[in-house]
């Protein structure tokens, strides 16, 4: 019978977290509280994650430990940045494995409503209302390999030179690790002359649809997967609409939404 520990954190996901999570601190002293497990406070974060409950409703039974207990932790790995490591360690699994597809990537994003906080902003899309926004370019298939957020009133055009040059050094099955799409499909708001320019000079073939001449829809035989993508990751549901105050927690759920969905396609 799997436990309420190893249902939302399977013993491969463990495995690969066990690699970035860092030392639990030593008291040379002695005495203090008993620290909880990692992976007991790793599988109410994902409980907090994908539910979408706040830190108050956690159920402590389950878990054996508070809400208040888990979000100390998650606010601490969030500040020594841990999250980012597990979505590369998963990445790196499935690229040596040969299945990642580097052929064809496709970015875009997706708005969400922002009650307060870092890196909010009007959204132009919903009667000016405040809101964040996560962007992504994904592989063939639809896995992310780059994520970012910015306030809802940044145009999506500034967001394509940080999100390509943010794609990490990815494994391969063969050869040296690979950071750089052979393709890259976006819609009209990325058409600029500049963005062309500069994936040009970068060796990435890019596939923009034109303003005024071609249609969103000609894309779409190749743009599905990441509208899939924003689609799977609405299944987090604290991105539904941003609680946190601080951008990197946002950012923390936001890679742990991408990791789980990476670890999926490494369990099928």
């Amino acid at each position: 019978m799997v436990g309420f520990v190893e249902r939302p954190v399977p013993d491969e996901l463990w495995e690969l977290f066990q690699r970035v999570v860092p030392e639990s601190p030593s008291r040379p002293q002695g005495g203090g509280r008993r620290r909880h497990g990692d992976r007991e406070v790793l599988a109410a974060i994902v409980f907090v994650a994908t539910p979408g409950c706040t830190w108050q409703q956690l159920p402590t039974t389950p878990f054996g430990l508070s809400g208040a207990t888990a979000h100390r932790r998650f606010s601490e790995w969030s500040k020594a940045r841990v999250w980012v490591k597990p979505h590369l360690v998963v990445l790196d699994e499935l690229g040596a494995r040969g299945e990642l597809d580097w052929s064809r990537c496709a970015i875009d994003s997706v708005n969400m409503r922002a009650l307060k906080g870092d890196l909010t902003g009007p959204n132009p899309v919903d009667r000016g209302k405040y809101g964040s926004k996560i962007h992504l370019i994904t592989e063939r298939t639809g896995l992310p390999i780059s994520v970012g957020i910015s306030a809802a009133n940044l145009h999506d055009s500034q967001a394509l030179i940080p999100l390509v040059k943010g794609i990490p050094p990815i494994r391969s099955r063969r050869g040296p690790r690979r950071r750089k799409p052979g393709k890259l499909h976006a819609e009209k708001g990325y058409d600029y002359p500049h963005l062309r320019r500069w994936l040009r000079g970068r060796d990435i073939t890019h596939r923009i649809a034109r303003k005024g001449i071609e249609t969103s829809q000609r894309l779409g035989r190749h743009r599905w997967t990441i509208e899939r993508t924003m689609s799977r990751l609405a299944g987090c549901r604290r991105l539904h609409r941003r609680y946190e105050r601080k951008a990197e927690h946002l950012l923390t759920f936001t890679s742990i939404a991408c990791t789980l969905l990476c670890y999926r396609g490494l369990a099928t």
